[in-house]
């Protein structure tokens, strides 16, 4: 009998060290197909290349490229029928991601987006992200128990969890919230060799504010942040809200 397959796909490039960690402990437990981007394609978020051609590249029998974003790349894995996967997937894993994805990460992400890519199509999936000096062998080998977890609880729920480990090798686990990073936002601009202007988006400083139960909290305190996503993006809670623009924007019509 088959065992279980995976498909991995990143943000940081099918050549990536995370990656192919993350591989080596999957493949215990696993059979492995590898869809990700032929170069880095961080903070992409959810976007797919609609007006251009993509380029699939064959590397072995059970890894390929694509020379787009992370998302086109589960999508392209997903719609080609057996020329990349040959039968359905159990589970869809994007990362091992080199550096966190906390609170409002989400939204920029494009390890992320790859696995919301491929929950939005119906399948479980997973994104891991590792801090910078957290022990990424360690990290894939809890992803892989996070993993084999998952499918026994869970089945073939279209439901994306986020996961991220901090500094370290050994952690607790926690079921967490989103969180909040706050960015020192800043438009650098500078001056190329020949005279023209060119600016960089985005400083260096991030903090987090404090809230209880979020990925953040668990991360400040050394533990693993495991984070359900939700796929409906409808704000339930400004319902009220939009009904009464609405009504002020029909009342005139209507009196």
């Amino acid at each position: 009998m088959n065992r279980p397959l995976l498909l991995l796909s990143n943000d940081d490039g099918f050549r990536s060290r995370g990656l192919m960690t993350l591989r080596q402990a999957l493949e215990e437990r696993f059979d492995v197909v590898v869809c990700a981007p032929e170069s880095e394609q961080s903070a992409t978020s959810h976007s797919l290349s609609l007006h251009r051609p993509l380029r699939l590249f064959r590397h072995d029998a059970t890894t390929f490229s694509v020379d787009g974003t992370p998302a086109d790349c589960v999508y392209v894995a997903l719609h080609s029928g057996d020329r990349v996967l040959p039968r359905r997937p159990a589970l869809v894993v994007s990362g091992l991601n080199h550096g966190v994805n906390l609170g409002d990460d989400v939204f920029y992400s494009g390890t992320v987006a790859a696995a919301r890519e491929a929950a939005l199509k119906g399948f479980p999936a997973l994104a891991v992200s590792a801090a910078h000096d957290a022990d990424s062998s360690s990290a894939a080998a809890l992803a892989t128990r996070l993993a084999e977890v998952m499918l026994r609880e869970l089945g073939q729920q279209a439901i994306l969890l986020n996961v991220n480990f901090p500094r370290g090798s050994e952690w607790p686990l926690r079921a967490t919230r989103l969180g909040t990073r706050v960015y020192e936002d800043r438009v650098e601009y500078r001056k190329d060799p020949r005279g023209r202007e060119y600016l960089w988006i985005g400083g260096p400083g991030v903090a987090h504010r404090e809230v209880a139960g979020a990925d953040t909290e668990a991360f400040d305190q050394g533990a693993v942040g495991v984070t359900p996503l939700v796929l409906d993006l409808w704000g339930r809670g400004q319902q009220g809200a939009a009904e009464q623009v609405v009504s002020e924007m029909i009342s005139p019509l209507g009196g």
